[in-house]
């Protein structure tokens, strides 16, 4: 994400491709944080010094986190999701763009997933203008991502057309679907979550319906353009949660909130899906150096007995969109109604215990 406080993204760009152009931060920079030392039972947030937009995905106990760096894909492999910093981690640039076209430029919000033994990154891009920017895939058919090549499998062609940035697949009853936040038309005057089927992973399938357009308090936060953005899917007892972040990123008050859809119902049917009366989910926390949490995603702890949430905030006030944003982590619990309770955003600095099972 670009690094200007500014109302629209079409401004935002021109940041991002700077900060691309010249090199960005030094990557050592990257690397900082808090990673708890051999031995200790406990670490404390952040564990990543810079880390916009970040995504989990696990596979038994190994995990493998990516992040937008807005210049390629970086995976990094670990399992030990309290020390991401540690030089014990394995960090590759899986993907770098081509120096012209549509996918060069502002490379926002990677996400790895593997869909029928194959790995797929999807990712947001453009040419350097922000009304350009689609949702683009990658695939790698080794079983280890950070080895084996990387295939450009070329623009996730969307219906009708749209600005496309966060996609996020998802299978639901074992059809294949793909949310994304976009454009109901061409001009940037909100930015709605929609979803479409998929034919398979580099294909979807039909029209796309509208699942969420900003109309709370909380997700209008005054914002112009207003925001509703990075959908992530999390399943749980009888119900399809699909997290989102709204609010706008360049303003403290952007927070996460969810939508809720009883398992066996269409996805496909908007009014399935209902907002959680409890949103929004995730606010900041101005004691503790927590503003503006989102984009976040999920994971277990080793032994699965923990469900913890990954996401990025700012550590001062009106830092906005930029390379401040670090990742933190904490578990949350679910109540007696099978709904998430995310709880208070952890303080910086305060020690917690490590995922059961590190």
């Amino acid at each position: 994400m670009p690094n200007f406080l500014k109302l629209s993204r079409t401004l935002f760009c021109s940041a991002l491709l700077y900060l691309t152009i010249s090199g960005c931060k030094d990557q050592t920079e990257e690397f900082i944080g808090t990673s708890p030392q051999d031995g200790l039972a406990t670490f404390a947030n952040p564990v990543y010094r810079v880390g916009p937009d970040p995504w989990a995905f696990q596979q038994d106990s190994t995990y493998y986190v990516t992040y937008t760096t807005g210049r390629n894909v970086t995976l990094i492999e670990t399992t030990r999701m309290s020390a991401l910093n540690s030089s014990a981690v394995q960090r590759k640039v899986v993907w770098s763009p081509p120096a012209t076209g549509m996918n060069s430029r502002q490379i926002w919000a990677p996400e790895v997933h593997r869909i029928d033994g194959t790995w797929y990154v999807y990712y947001a891009a453009s040419d350097g203008d922000n009304a350009n920017h689609r949702m683009w895939v990658l695939s790698n058919a080794n079983d280890d991502p950070l080895a084996g090549a990387w295939e450009d499998r070329g623009e996730l062609k969307l219906p009708d057309d749209k600005w496309a940035i966060d996609g996020s697949p998802v299978d639901i009853d074992g059809q294949l679907y793909f949310a994304w936040s976009g454009w109901e038309g061409d001009v940037n005057i909100r930015q709605n979550i929609y979803l479409a089927a998929m034919n398979s992973p580099t294909e979807a399938a039909g029209e796309r319906i509208e699942l969420l357009t900003p109309t709370d308090a909380w997700e209008k936060n005054g914002t112009d353009p207003e925001v509703t953005e990075g959908p992530q899917f999390l399943a749980h007892g009888d119900r399809m949660f699909l997290f989102y972040s709204a609010g706008g990123c360049w303003k403290d008050g952007y927070s996460i909130g969810a939508l809720s859809l009883t398992r066996g119902e269409n996805p496909m049917v908007a009014t399935n899906w209902s907002r959680l009366a409890a949103n929004p989910l995730l606010t900041s926390n101005a004691s503790g150096g927590v503003f503006g949490p989102g984009h976040n995603s999920f994971f277990t702890s080793p032994d699965g007995t923990e469900d913890w949430i990954l996401y990025h905030a700012n550590p001062q006030s009106g830092q906005g969109c930029g390379d401040e944003r670090s990742i933190r982590m904490q578990p949350f619990t679910w109540t007696a109604d099978g709904l998430p309770d995310l709880g208070t955003p952890v303080a910086l600095g305060q020690q917690l215990a490590r995922p059961s099972g590190e």
